[in-house]
């Protein structure tokens, strides 16, 4: 788990969740995509992108792409590496598990969302 991180791999690892590895620049998924997984950084960075605006940075420990599991809607925003990242991917069934082992993971889902939601409406 990353220092700012409150997620951490080790119950990811223990249920066999899928690794991906994306070279610089490499798009992960793209605005209004269809969404089927969240996504967790292992190395490396990600932005998260609207319309040429940099959303946010995601470094190694953090979470992006949470809302395809809670409202199964389209992406809202892109992905893409900016440099050579690895992420451990989570579909519905693999974050339903890990809620199971660790509920508070969903709570530390919620809270992200949040913060991110307040940081916007200061932004606007």
């Amino acid at each position: 788990m990353s220092q700012d991180s409150p997620f951490d791999f080790s119950i990811l690892d223990q249920i066999g969740a899928p690794y991906r590895f994306f070279e610089a620049g490499e798009k992960i998924f793209l605005e209004d995509d269809a969404a089927d997984a969240m996504y967790m950084v292992r190395s490396g960075r990600v932005d998260v992108i609207t319309y040429g605006t940099v959303l946010e940075n995601v470094r190694a420990g953090g979470i992006f792409g949470e809302l395809a599991l809670i409202d199964d809607g389209r992406r809202s925003a892109a992905a893409m590496a900016t440099e050579p990242t690895e992420v451990v991917q989570i579909d519905k069934q693999t974050f339903l598990a890990v809620i199971r082992n660790d509920p508070e993971f969903a709570l530390r889902v919620m809270s992200l969302l949040a913060n991110r939601l307040r940081r916007m409406n200061k932004e606007h």
